[in-house]
């Protein structure tokens, strides 16, 4: 079985504790930055827990991007910010942060992406959390861009 097939696997338990395991791991050394094109193809995977699996990995890997694969999959993670499924949208902008930490060069066109989302379609209880998300992802990047 493969890193995508055991990261979308039915057992839902199983695939978020591997999905723990390598972000934890990712956090501390490259050891799964090789599988990064397995991860970008989960980026659409039409489960949102999948979704939300891929950005987290994707994000815990942005700091060992020294060969700038994350240029080819940026525009793509950003569109996530409207996610149909809200939690997915919630996920994605608190990944950003991870990755404009790691990235600094994707701060402008996140925080431009940030600050035009349309939350229209969002229900009227997910969208002030979307909104509290987006401003302290914007803190976070724009408070780092000045700590340089």
């Amino acid at each position: 079985m493969n890193i995508v097939e055991k990261l979308t696997a039915k057992d839902d338990k199983y695939a978020c504790t591997l999905a723990d395991k390598i972000i934890s791991e990712s956090l501390e050394m490259d050891v799964w930055y090789t599988y990064f094109d397995d991860f970008s193809s989960l980026l659409n995977y039409p489960k949102s827990l999948v979704r939300n699996r891929a950005m987290y990995i994707l994000a815990a890997n942005a700091q060992w991007d020294d060969g700038n694969r994350f240029d080819l999959i940026i525009s793509e993670f950003l569109m996530h910010i409207t996610d149909e499924k809200p939690i997915t949208a919630r996920q994605c902008i608190k990944a950003l942060a991870q990755v404009g930490l790691a990235k600094r060069q994707y701060i402008p066109m996140t925080l431009s992406a940030l600050h035009s989302a349309d939350l229209s379609k969002y229900k009227g209880s997910m969208r002030p959390l979307i909104e509290k998300d987006i401003v302290e992802t914007e803190r976070k990047l724009t408070n780092s861009t000045f700590q340089r």
